[in-house]
């Protein structure tokens, strides 16, 4: 992964490096998350025992997540890709000449993904309504599961409440408002979202030709099975406190739970991981963007037709020689002239022989 091991060294050692250090750099992000769910809720004080699950289920998480991070960052590919994204970030003079790059980037890419919209207006629409139902619902749960956010009466009595935020008081806000309705369904409006978006790319995985092609049980439909699954039994507490005086409340609470568990596990090693993958990808695309206010454009060695920036085209050679490839010049060709040239070397070489 990290290419061939130094003179002396065993491949078996050199190949353990880098899940020996991403379980150093997992370890050390649990203990952070543990430290600070210990201060946030003011040494346990704030904490509510009943969500022990989902609190364990959240340090699995972040033990999976910073694991596969590390791992994924030590390939040649992505250890490029991050180094160059974090320059462009981090470098003055791509904020001189684009001060507003980063933030137009993160708002259109990662918030809105526009570039889903131009596949399909439809796989864009419910891709935000998911995206953003699991926003709202992390937002939620996270900081109230860790015992950073409490809600208390304001007065012991009445509508009055208060909205705490490690131990300090926030807002304060009447429940029987539509404000406080908000607050305190938010993780049902969260699942009203969800629902159609799973609900919608469910519907394509088994009806689209395409997407039936190359699916996978496990990585396709799981995520979208979990989801919905939280989604239904989330509205179903509601249903059943409001409508039903509790009725079946402690069944659907623990099923509620085992579907939350399993999602919050599955996220480092199924398809839900590409949204921790998802944000390098900005920093890439701030490095080709900066460069292309450069006018460093690479045209084709043979047909002359711009392919990418430079720096990009510089960047990929590099990686595939980190790879050991040994055809990293034909980066410098467009797709065209590759298939061009590969037939031309099949009629050379092989065909050759027949003759």
């Amino acid at each position: 992964m990290d290419g061939p091991p130094p003179a002396g060294t065993s491949t078996r050692t050199a190949g353990r490096s880098p899940t020996t250090r991403a379980s150093l750099v997992a370890t050390a992000v649990s203990l952070l998350l543990l430290a600070a769910i210990v201060l946030g809720s003011r040494g346990l004080k704030d904490f509510d025992s009943a969500l022990i699950p989902y609190t364990v289920a959240t340090i699995f998480l972040a033990f999976g997540v910073a694991y596969r991070y590390t791992v994924w960052v030590s390939a040649p590919a992505s250890r490029r890709l991050f180094k160059q994204g974090w320059r462009s970030f981090f470098s003055v003079a791509n904020f001189r000449k684009a001060p507003t790059a980063l933030p137009r980037m993160i708002v259109t890419y990662l918030g809105f993904q526009k570039f889903l919209g131009a596949r399909s207006h439809g796989r864009w629409l419910a891709h935000q309504l998911m995206f953003w139902g699991c926003v709202l619902a992390a937002m939620i749960t996270f900081p109230l599961t860790w015992g950073w956010f409490t809600f208390t009466s304001g007065s012991g009595s009445g509508p009055g409440y208060e909205m705490r935020v490690w131990g300090f008081k926030v807002l304060g806000y009447d429940s029987a408002s539509f404000f406080g309705w908000a607050m305190f369904h938010g993780l049902d409006l969260a699942a009203v979202l969800v629902i159609p978006g799973a609900g919608y790319f469910l519907w394509r995985r088994m009806k689209d030709r395409g997407a039936i092609t190359g699916q996978r049980f496990a990585y396709d439909f799981v995520p979208l099975i979990a989801l919905i699954t939280i989604s239904v039994t989330g509205l179903l507490l509601t249903f059943s406190s409001v409508l039903l005086h509790g009725g079946g409340y402690e069944f659907l609470a623990l099923l509620h739970m085992v579907s939350v568990v399993f999602t919050l596990i599955y996220i480092p090693f199924g398809k839900f991981f590409h949204i921790v993958q998802r944000p390098a990808a900005v920093g890439m695309q701030l490095f080709k963007y900066t460069a292309r206010q450069d006018e460093q454009v690479f045209h084709c060695r043979r047909c002359e037709e711009p392919i990418d920036t430079a720096p990009y085209v510089a960047n990929l050679r590099g990686t595939m020689r980190d790879l050991n490839l040994g055809f990293d010049e034909w980066a410098e060709y467009c797709p065209r002239c590759k298939r061009a040239l590969r037939g031309s070397a099949y009629l050379s070489h092989v065909k050759r022989g027949f003759k």
